[in-house]
């Protein structure tokens, strides 16, 4: 499954997900975007949320952006 997130880094409210009106998630987390925390802290809360281990989370494109495509494999 291939989902649209768009990423909140530093957020008080995190870790949290919502879904927007058009379709995407925005994931709150707590991680600053230094260093790649901030990536490391979406993949374990993605994996969390859809019930899936780390490794089957995949971020394909927007590493170094605030909106990314992450593939997610079952």
């Amino acid at each position: 499954m291939r989902i649209t997130v768009q990423v909140k880094p530093g957020s008080k409210k995190g870790p949290l997900i919502e879904n927007s009106p058009d379709g995407t998630l925005v994931v709150f987390l707590q991680q600053r975007a230094v260093d790649g925390a901030a990536n490391e802290g979406l993949i374990a809360l993605l994996a969390k949320h859809f019930g899936v281990s780390k490794s089957r989370v995949f971020i394909e494109a927007g590493h170094a952006s605030r909106i990314k495509r992450v593939s997610i494999n079952n």
